[in-house]
């Protein structure tokens, strides 16, 4: 399965596994980190990014792929939608079917509002799914919520908003508890006690998993919950624009149905953006993690009907993405792994980071080793070794199959068995850092009854994010965002929807001279090859 090359280096690696058994590369220094994240992490990388030219972020930039997007004119300009053919009227549109989504569906219906859910693929087809490692809380007894918020805002940069953050963390203990009673199967001790671990960044154990499928587990408890209520979800449909009132609220959504090509109009009291990510941009050209819908949809629709940004431009690169073999390139590699004991190794066996560094830390050196020329070539670049014999030497026969099942079987799929070899792993585009910004409650600032949830927020982690807290926020601002919407829709009252605000963003486009060919939102990656 490896080459003559991979074999030789693997021979490095197991030459050197006993004497770092019991040691670790120190942690570094603050000033160590900085100069590691200026000199190889993406995010500092000049021709990665692009001013945006008009709207509320105007002179700040973003992602360049990202820009385009923003750049680009309303599929609906000049289309004739009949506004006045109400296809589906409700109290709360939820826009996504995540866990963000799922979990405000869920408290709206709770709280006795008509909720709908509106997603472009199937319910639970989001980032939700591929989140592997767990979800913080702190719950134990050398633990607090007040420890949770500095190891969050420190790992964030002290960006993030401390009135998002003080809610995360607050409500993280209950977040878990009310995922426990829907059914969620934590790892448990012999005696029901909830397993934690640590994470990159975090100085106590508060991570709670379901073995490395937690995110799929949560979603699949959620879900269940969606279809238990009731609760209507409108599959393989994506909101293509919101709609506004002659007041400026938030009154609904043109949605696409993505088999017919058909339009509908959702008229709602209150909107929640629950879109997720955008890895499937790759941005730079990197793999990703992400789901196949993860377009950033919800950013485009917020920043044309007027929400401000915040954070666009900033990224998290997951650094442990599979290098080879590459029918998996760009898949997820939990950080469990690592907390487990698995270290980073170069080409010649050599560990040069602590293995639980913050995650654009990892990545920043990660990327330093293979551009120095100590990484391992691979058929699609290059990447370090994770050395995964180490956990079973540290913990015993069996940890692996027990503590990442999942992980175990898709490298068995191609021939590779983690357990005896290490695996090749380099950054994969992981997380949007950034979003749409939002109050305590979850309402944007510019429009009224307009909220957003989960990974379409920005602010909540500041500029870079813990493992853990991404599971976390999906069910604290998801809750609170349904909650919130459900209340706020007994008092709303609607003008006249309207798709006022498309037209002018196109005549800002027209006067910035910076629309680009296309039209946004994405909707889905495109990657059929045109041949000339």
């Amino acid at each position: 399965m490896f080459t003559e090359t991979m074999l030789e280096s693997i021979k490095k690696v197991e030459a050197t596994r006993a004497a770092r058994m019991g040691t670790e590369p120190r942690r570094m220094t603050a000033e160590e980190k900085s100069e590691l994240l200026k000199a190889y992490h993406p995010d500092y990388r000049a021709e990665g990014f692009k001013e945006i030219k008009i709207g509320p972020n105007k002179g700040e930039k973003a992602p360049v792929e990202l820009t385009n997007l923003l750049h680009s004119n309303s599929r609906l300009l000049g289309v004739n939608v009949d506004l006045t053919k109400i296809d589906y009227d409700v109290d709360v549109l939820v826009i996504g079917g995540g866990g963000a989504g799922a979990a405000a569906a869920i408290e709206a219906h709770e709280a006795g509002a008509n909720v709908m859910v509106v997603t472009k693929l199937r319910i639970g087809d989001a980032n939700t799914m591929m989140a592997e490692g767990g979800i913080q809380a702190a719950d134990k007894e050398n633990d607090s919520p007040a420890q949770h918020y500095l190891d969050a805002f420190g790992g964030g940069h002290f960006a993030a908003r401390p009135e998002l953050l003080r809610r995360l963390v607050m409500e993280a203990p209950d977040a878990i508890r009310w995922l426990n009673e829907l059914g969620v199967m934590f790892d448990k001790d012999e005696d029901g006690r909830m397993v934690t671990t640590h994470g990159g960044g975090t100085s106590r154990k508060r991570m709670h998993a379901c073995k490395d499928y937690s995110g799929a587990e949560i979603m699949r408890t959620v879900r269940d919950e969606v279809i238990n209520r009731k609760i209507p979800v409108v599959e393989f449909t994506s909101a293509v624009e919101l709609l506004k009132d002659e007041k400026g609220q938030a009154a609904g959504a043109v949605l696409l149905n993505m088999e017919t090509g058909d339009y509908l109009v959702a008229r709602a009291k209150t909107v929640i953006i629950a879109t997720g990510g955008a890895g499937r941009l790759h941005y730079q050209n990197f793999p990703t993690s992400n789901h196949y819908g993860a377009t950033a949809d919800g950013l485009i629709l917020g920043y044309r009907a007027g929400a401000p940004l915040l954070y666009q431009d900033t990224i998290q690169y997951h650094p442990t993405g599979v290098a080879y073999p590459s029918q998996i390139f760009g898949a997820l590699v939990t950080e469990k792994v690592r907390s487990l004991g698995a270290m980073l190794v170069n080409k010649d066996g050599e560990a040069y980071a602590h293995p639980l560094e913050t995650r654009d830390v990892s990545a920043s050196a990660i990327i330093r080793e293979c551009d120095s020329g100590k990484g391992v070539d691979t058929p699609l670049g290059s990447g370090v070794w994770l050395d995964t014999p180490m956990i079973e030497l540290l913990h015993g026969e069996g940890t692996i199959e027990k503590r990442i099942p999942a992980m175990l079987r898709m490298y068995l799929n191609y021939g590779i068995d983690m357990r005896k070899v290490p695996i090749l792993v380099y950054p994969t585009l992981h997380y949007q850092n950034g979003g749409l910004e939002i109050g305590g409650e979850g309402f944007t600032k510019a429009i009224p009854n307009l909220l957003v949830a989960g990974e379409a927020v920005g602010g909540i982690h500041g500029r870079n994010r813990l493992m853990g807290n991404s599971l976390l926020d999906i069910i604290v601002f998801g809750r609170n965002a349904g909650k919130a919407a459900a209340k706020k829709a007994k008092e709303v009252e609607l003008g006249t929807p309207n798709l006022d605000h498309i037209y002018a963003y196109a005549e800002m486009l027209k006067e910035a001279g910076c629309a680009e060919a296309g039209v946004s939102p994405l909707l889905l990656p495109k990657y059929a090859r045109h041949e000339r």
